[in-house]
């Protein structure tokens, strides 16, 4: 585990997605459907992530899980049975329905087996028109919310914004969400695919049916107390106009994760000793370690092994880069 680790990005039609994932950030769309997600990190049991080069060529990320987590987690390897992140990147060019997330409580009860859902998006583009629904309003009860459902009008519940590029959501489980209208985002999450859909915008399928929604299971885990969630604005996202100004800006510290947006214009390091995931959000640049030297670009996600040195990135012009860290507190 002395190398950083790509993994061949899983490709995900959905109803609400479209094209930019292939325009936008080089992700090879093998029909011409819309596609709605990109997996490009995960140990779930529906998918597990296949190395795409270097010396574990070939191999899942569980087969690396249950041979190396030592490596690939340090100390937290202890408290992790699967890999603890879904990294993925979004195109919400359609609406998402609707939805909750389960806390790790709340999944034990409505979905034995999953794992609970807290994450947190980066907007890479957003459309004109293009909204984001994070949060109840303040004052909203669970009967409010039942009325609004029975009416189809779920969106005067909740808190809503135009998202733009640069702006971070944190979403932790319980939150009723929704997005769409052409967001461009890169997502990370708990290790779980368990969602509730309380509304799907009344959208039907080529054969007039509608999915399946989860009305109770979905009120049964909305954390009540939680009102609107504002995006956090980076400070300097200017994508390649960013200034030479070097920059490193904390966005959400969680007990799953923590993230933070970096910028540079010159060579800078990245400590080891802790497991670590980089998304290329804007930029180009050269990542060297102790083995080898991997170029970076736009839509690029590498999993940082606990057991690396430090790495020194060596920007190309302006380079933006999406750090998750696991928090030595585990």
């Amino acid at each position: 585990m002395n190398t950083p680790l790509r993994f061949e990005p899983y490709l995900r039609p959905m109803v609400w997605g479209g094209r930019q994932l292939g325009a936008i950030l080089g992700k090879s769309l093998p029909t011409e459907s819309s596609y709605g997600e990109s997996w490009e990190i995960s140990d779930h049991s529906s998918h597990a992530s296949v190395v795409s080069a270097g010396p574990y060529k070939g191999q899942t990320l569980r087969q690396l899980m249950e041979c190396h987590s030592a490596a690939l987690l340090g100390e937290a390897a202890a408290h992790y049975p699967r890999f603890p992140w879904l990294v993925k990147l979004l195109d919400a060019w359609d609406w998402l329905s609707v939805q909750v997330h389960p806390s790790d409580a709340d999944v034990a009860r409505l979905w034995p087996g999953e794992g609970g859902k807290t994450e947190a998006w980066f907007v890479l583009a957003a459309a004109p028109g293009s909204r984001i629904y994070a949060g109840l309003l303040p004052g909203v009860e669970e009967k409010d919310l039942r009325e609004a459902l029975r009416k189809g009008a779920v969106g005067a519940c909740l808190h809503q914004f135009a998202p733009r590029p640069g702006d971070c959501i944190f979403l932790p489980a319980g939150t009723v969400h929704a997005v769409g209208g052409g967001v461009l985002m890169a997502e990370v999450q708990q290790t779980s695919d368990a969602t509730f859909r309380l509304f799907d915008w009344n959208r039907r399928d080529a054969h007039g049916r509608m999915r399946q929604l989860h009305l109770e299971e979905a009120l049964a885990c909305i954390d009540w107390k939680r009102g609107p969630i504002c995006p956090i604005r980076t400070e300097k996202y200017h994508g390649d106009a960013a200034s030479s100004a070097a920059f490193r800006q904390r966005l959400v510290q969680c007990p799953y994760f923590t993230l933070e947006y970096l910028h540079f214009h010159e060579p800078f390091s990245l400590d080891g000793g802790v497991l670590q995931v980089l998304v290329v959000l804007h930029g180009r640049g050269r990542l060297e370690s102790s083995t080898d030297e991997q170029l970076l670009v736009s839509g690029d996600t590498l999993l940082l092994p606990a057991a690396l040195q430090p790495l020194t990135c060596h920007p190309q012009g302006g380079l933006g880069l999406l750090l998750a860290t696991l928090p030595r507190n585990e």
